[in-house]
């Protein structure tokens, strides 16, 4: 993801190249992911490959497609050559490997890695182009959740933040940490890492052990 210079009023110290490199390839890692999640609910309602490959590209993208347009950025994947054949690769992979090779927790853990900088990426490109540290937290938020979204309604099923699943909060504390350590004037070089980390986190604990937010409980009326 490249990053526009900016003054230093607007954004902390770009970080060296070889950590934008480190998230650059974090983040194609993470579109992958999400493109594998995409396919995958494509599989389980045994629809077409086109169907599949729709559901890998939209998943993948949709989330960073979002914040671009709203940042007015051009949007990344039309102009970085690797992103729609990574999700078409995605598409083809599943459909070629046994569905067994998928189960588990091995997925939701590499999601919860790309969950983590992709808020992060999402946050930071925002800031670059000049956005206030809370709207773009909220930009990274939309990174990392919307091409969820985007999927689940598209396949006609209630979407992950319907679900009480500590999931949209992981991003959003990744987001918060990009953003006001930036604010603060601290180094890319240690916030980038540290709210990766931090999100990534928060998600493993919810998977791990199945936290989940508390759902609305309306208070009791009197008795009559």
């Amino acid at each position: 993801m490249a990053l526009p210079l900016l003054p230093a009023s607007q954004l902390a110290i770009l970080p060296p190249a070889d950590l934008v490199a480190i998230f650059g390839a974090a983040d194609l890692a993470g579109i992958a992911v999400c493109a594998i999640s995409g396919a995958l609910l494509a599989a389980q309602l045994r629809q077409t490959f086109v169907t599949m490959a729709f559901f890998a590209l939209i998943t993948g993208v949709g989330g960073g497609s979002v914040r671009d347009l709203l940042i007015g950025a051009p949007v990344f994947w039309v102009r970085d050559q690797w992103v729609a054949p990574v999700c078409l690769s995605a598409a083809l992979l599943v459909w070629f490997t046994p569905r067994r090779w998928w189960e588990g927790a091995l997925l939701d853990w590499a999601d919860a890695a790309g969950l983590g900088a992709y808020a992060v990426l999402g946050t930071a490109k925002a800031l670059a182009y000049g956005v206030a540290p809370v709207p773009a937290m909220l930009m990274g938020v939309i990174t990392g959740c919307v091409g969820g979204v985007i999927r689940d309604v598209l396949a006609a099923r209630p979407s992950i933040v319907m679900r009480p699943e500590i999931y949209v909060t992981a991003a959003a504390l990744a987001a918060a940490l990009c953003a006001g350590g930036t604010a603060l004037g601290l180094p890319n070089v240690l916030v980038w890492p540290v709210a990766a980390f931090t999100g990534f986190g928060l998600r493993g604990a919810a998977i791990r052990w199945k936290l989940a937010i508390p759902s609305y409980a309306p208070p009791s009326e009197p008795a009559p």
